[in-house]
């Protein structure tokens, strides 16, 4: 009976150091292992072997990206502004020897250091540019973190501000200043607005001017050319009609010429021409210089028709 109890109790002993022998390390996990107080190894994701009662596993560390909030921070700017700075750090375990042994707790430590850097950058720092350099506060952290971490075994990834909150007499001044800013902005427009409304009228009226005028100008140049034709094809026929009547005097003139008409005939023609024009309702009348010639025969030949009248009136015997 003592004998089973006993082999019973081993085998239970058994069971327990084989139980605490095995470690089972989950993915993206390290775990530091001592041996008699001492660091020993550290064991990595999967299913690893110790020495029970003489290794002990004493932390296990997760190698991921965590995120921290830092607590938000009072701060004074260099125009003595209280200002609360809400502010979040990412990091990541890069040597878990280090981030055991170098520091107790390096999250508390970071935060730390962020509290005090954040005093110190914003402190240089105006409230106009505090509220718009995020970018520039977030660096700074940065940079400061990782001159500390990086004996600590720990790697900053990002460090962010989330919130600048100032007091509310300032938000209340802030809130003036933008609505002015906007309604300022809103003039601003309205006027270029009506400006650019203004000169886009402009331009019309002058285009339309442009227009009118270019209209106008090629009325005015199809009138005087319909003008100019016009009195072309009115010369053209003054000229022709000229033309068919100096040619028809022309004829005229050679069918006298084929009669055998003498100069005698021709020149009392003249003279009765002559008498026709007299009669007309000009009281000027210019004659050439050879017709005067011709009046000095005149008389002869009114006596000779004469004559030849009365032998022609005269009874015969």
């Amino acid at each position: 009976m003592l004998t089973s109890i006993i082999g019973f109790i081993i085998l239970i002993l058994v069971i327990i150091a084989i139980w605490r022998s095995i470690r089972i390390i989950p993915q993206q996990r390290l775990a530091i292992v001592e041996r008699l107080g001492k660091y020993h190894n550290t064991l990595q994701a999967g299913v690893n072997f110790v020495i029970p009662f003489i290794d002990r596993v004493v932390r296990v560390l997760d190698l991921r990206t965590q995120q921290v909030v830092v607590p938000p921070q009072m701060v004074i700017t260099r125009d003595n502004v209280q200002i609360s700075i809400d502010t979040v750090f990412f990091y990541t375990v890069v040597d878990a020897k280090r981030a055991t042994y170098n520091i107790q707790d390096f999250v508390q430590g970071i935060q730390n250091v962020t509290a005090a850097n954040i005093r110190q950058v914003v402190g240089h720092m105006e409230l106009d540019e505090t509220l718009a350099g995020r970018d520039k506060i977030s660096i700074a952290l940065r940079t400061a973190l990782d001159e500390v971490t990086e004996s600590w075994g720990v790697r900053i990834d990002r460090v962010e501000v989330v919130d600048i909150k100032p007091p509310r007499e300032i938000q209340d001044a802030m809130e003036k200043q933008m609505k002015a800013e906007r309604e300022k902005r809103a003039n601003i427009l309205q006027a270029e607005g009506e400006r650019q409304a203004a000169i886009l009228r402009a331009e019309g009226e002058k285009q339309s001017a442009i227009l009118r005028a270019e209209g106008e100008r090629e009325s005015n140049i199809r009138r005087a050319e319909g003008v100019r034709q016009a009195e072309q094809l009115e010369a053209d026929g003054r000229a022709q009609a000229i033309r068919l009547v100096a040619e028809a005097e022309k004829r005229r003139i050679e069918f006298l010429r084929e009669a055998g008409l003498d100069n005698k005939v021709l020149t009392y023609q003249s003279f009765e021409a002559l008498q026709g024009m007299a009669k007309g309702e000009a009281t000027t009348l210019f004659i050439p210089n050879e017709t005067v010639s011709v009046f000095s025969s005149l008389g002869a030949l009114k006596g000779l028709f004469q004559s030849q009248d009365a032998s022609e009136n005269k009874p015969s015997l």
